[in-house]
């Protein structure tokens, strides 16, 4: 990973743990979706993927966890969290009771077909072993492979080319095309898509969460390299969108 996002994955991600924890058990799951989904867009893969109580889902990528737990309490399934940083693996162990791996979304240390379901969110545009990761996918699950993706996919497809200004630092933001191609170059089909600008707003209650724990990692470290740079990458990335040259894509897939 770039510097820039061993900041935000690694250390920024300990600290959230740290703040979300003193503040209480009502923030660990916003706490730990700032950044990697909004109530609705779960609700919107879950109810996609039609996950069940008891069935088995493998959040790859799954930075400080809130997204697997969110999904445990929605919908009653058994999350296990693959993730690369180290203090995100930290983190997710703080804040929640679930199974955490150390592990490459590229080459996940999974047996074939053991989970009845996977996400990646925000993680496919992070990586340049795009085509790896969703093949990695479609291999863990088992028929008919249920696969949740988020996205972040260039409008532009001069994003991240050089002379087109600051760009976020590690991203890898795929086309609309480029994303159809993958997909279907790994052996998935695409049974719904949205563009989570369609989706209802984020509740006051999560956002005031959200905000309190963003404000207080604010004050406590403020003054750090690595919430600066982060904070940066993340400003650079609300730009791109607010100037409509990226938006985040929520995709519902299935093994062909």
């Amino acid at each position: 990973m770039s510097d820039a996002m061993t900041a935000e994955f690694d250390t920024v991600a300990q600290w959230t743990a740290e703040v979300a924890a003193d503040l209480g058990a009502d923030y660990h799951v916003p706490a730990g979706c700032r950044g990697s989904g909004s109530p609705a867009a779960l609700d919107w893969l879950l109810d996609g993927l039609e996950l069940t109580h008891g069935e088995s889902l493998v959040d790859c990528g799954a930075g400080v966890g809130g997204p697997a737990a969110y999904a445990a309490q929605r919908s009653g399934v058994r999350p296990l969290l693959v993730e690369p940083e180290a203090g995100a693996c930290r983190a997710a162990r703080t804040l929640f009771s679930y199974p955490v791996v150390r592990g490459d979304a590229a080459a996940l240390p999974l047996r074939d077909g053991a989970f009845d379901a996977a996400w990646a969110l925000g993680v496919l545009c992070t990586t340049d072993e795009q085509a790896p990761l969703l093949r990695e996918l479609g291999r863990v699950t088992s028929a008919p492979g249920r696969i949740g993706l988020l996205v972040l996919v260039a409008r532009d497809p001069e994003v991240g080319s050089p002379g087109h200004g600051e760009q976020p630092d590690g991203n890898h933001f795929p086309t609309v095309d480029g994303l159809r191609e993958l997909v279907d170059a790994a052996g998935l089909t695409v049974e719904a898509l949205c563009d989570t600008a369609d989706l209802d707003d984020v509740p006051g209650d999560w956002s005031s969460r959200v905000d309190a724990v963003t404000a207080e990692l604010a004050a406590r470290h403020g003054d750090d390299p690595a919430w600066q740079q982060a904070e940066h990458q993340s400003d650079l990335i609300g730009q791109l969108i607010s100037d409509g040259r990226i938006f985040a894509e929520l995709l519902s897939l299935r093994r062909r």
